[in-house]
């Protein structure tokens, strides 16, 4: 049987990087890692083809070689999943569907023939066993999580690596905390459970022979949900791993609690990660209280952030305005926070209601849903009514998006950072891309942007007083620029 795997088109968003991408003729971020896992799912004995819409046309051709479709895909792809559900059965394919979007939405998506929910690697089985014997099902669910033991390794051979700006792995599954707008522990539970390091090693080596030496994301919503497990198990393997691996640096998302263990940042950084997203959310209490992130209470968030800045992981963070319990005071405190944590790259969106979360419901109950979950945070849009009126949120999101995103500010922020930050043990060697990023950097942001004062100022103090970290500056001024397009084409 030939199986054709499609992964959707992302919309130009904040995670998109569309336009820093151009900087080093990348095509997409990051590849289909649920696919590939799922491609690594399916029999020996099956032909498999996978077409990645972000990097790759999906032809014709494509679709008369394959017998059955696999589609997999985010909420934030709905649009494009829906056209290539609708291409595929204008041939007459019979479609298999699957990964969160259509977890979350199922009844949306009437026209796939067989919807595969919740976690491949309980629902997969008994699809093929059905398919095998000629009667699958509508919809598969599952009753509970899998045993991540039992997880393969992504079938990389299936897309050019080369397309891509970074590379993925996954430890994890799961997160300990209960935030209230948050769809991670609906899909995948309360109880973090983890890959054995070898699993994980074994997924570099098959990514480092493959001749990938740059940057690995751990997709893991919560890296360090399991703490112990992770300084006793997974980082002392990758800090063996590392020491004749040339490149590779890694990044991931964790809690605002990774401050408190001076140890695990320590193991983190010789392990080779440089950076980490975190849920800030707001730095109001009682914002943090309605929402149940109580992870972030009770501490002192900007002196958290210094702390992970000082021990050399760059903050990445995400904020939100629109809780209840705002006031039209959020808007200029969350721009202080961001400009005062030297958090460069600030993710600020508006409260979103994910179906199948706890706010999801509570708002459904108060008729304050209006409107279907975009999936994208950043994009200026939400799906419930907020306690201080649309007009005023939408005001002051666009407020805060325009002066945190503005040349002065950003690059002042960019500064801060830098003052910060531990310089790196890990040297990253020079390359052609690494290259061509600069050379386009300094054309085409220090010549013919708007921001070239600011950008030269940049690159002159930080290689006086910090010239180990000029690539990050440059680095850092690309995704300023993506940031300021997005505010401008689609926010602002």
């Amino acid at each position: 049987m030939r199986i054709l795997l499609i992964y959707p088109k992302f919309p130009d968003t904040f995670w998109s990087f569309k336009y820093a991408l151009n900087f080093i003729h990348k095509r997409s971020a990051f590849p289909p890692l649920g696919l590939l896992t799922v491609s690594a799912l399916l029999p020996d004995e099956f032909q498999k083809r996978l077409v990645d819409v972000n990097v790759d046309c999906l032809t014709d051709d494509d679709l008369s070689w394959a017998d059955l479709i696999f589609i997999g895909g985010m909420t934030v792809q709905r649009k494009s999943a829906k056209q290539i559900i609708a291409r595929c059965k204008a041939k007459d394919l019979k479609v298999v569907a699957g990964g969160p979007l259509f977890t979350a939405q199922p009844e949306e998506f009437g026209e796939v023939d067989h919807l595969v929910l919740d976690e491949a690697e309980l629902t997969l089985p008994a699809f093929l066993e059905d398919l095998k014997n000629g009667h699958p099902e509508k919809i598969y669910r599952a009753s509970g999580f899998c045993n991540l033991h039992n997880t393969p390794i992504p079938s990389w051979g299936l897309v050019n690596t080369k397309r891509y700006a970074s590379m993925t792995v996954q430890f994890s599954r799961g997160c300990p905390f209960n935030c209230e707008f948050c769809n991670v522990t609906v899909l995948f539970g309360h109880h973090p459970r983890m890959k054995k390091p070898q699993q994980v090693i074994a997924e570099l080596d098959n990514i480092y022979d493959a001749g990938w030496h740059g940057s690995i994301f751990f997709v893991d919503d919560n890296f360090i949900g399991n703490k112990q497990y992770l300084k006793a198990k997974l980082l002392p393997a990758l800090i063996e791993w590392r020491k004749d691996k040339k490149g590779c640096v890694f990044y991931t998302e964790a809690s605002i609690n990774l401050a408190d263990d001076p140890e695990l940042l320590a193991m983190m950084v010789k392990a080779g990660f440089d950076s980490v997203f975190i849920g800030i959310e707001s730095p109001d209490d009682a914002c943090l209280t309605e929402c149940h992130k109580t992870q972030n209470r009770n501490r002192d968030l900007l002196q958290s952030v210094k702390t992970i800045h000082q021990a050399g992981l760059q903050v990445m963070g995400g904020f939100i305005v629109g809780f209840d319990s705002d006031t039209v005071s959020i808007f200029q405190r969350q721009i202080d926070f961001i400009q005062q944590s030297g958090i460069v790259a600030a993710m600020v969106g508006m409260l979103q209601a994910p179906p199948g979360t706890r706010l999801f419901d509570r708002l459904k109950r108060e008729n304050r849903v209006v409107s279907s979950f975009s999936g994208d945070n950043v994009d200026g849009t939400t799906n419930i009514l907020p306690q201080m009126g649309l007009d005023r949120l939408l005001d002051g999101y666009r407020s805060i998006m325009k002066n945190i995103y503005s040349p002065h500010n950003f690059y002042r922020r960019v500064r801060n950072f830098l003052k910060d930050i531990k310089a790196p043990d890990i040297t990253v060697p020079m390359d052609f891309q690494r290259a061509l990023a600069f050379m386009q950097s300094c054309f085409r942001l220090g010549v013919l942007g708007k921001e070239r004062l600011h950008y030269w100022h940049l690159l002159l103090w930080t290689l006086f007083h910090k010239p180990r970290l000029v690539p990050l500056a440059v680095t850092l001024a690309i995704y300023g620029h993506h940031y300021r397009r997005i505010c401008e084409i689609y926010i602002i």
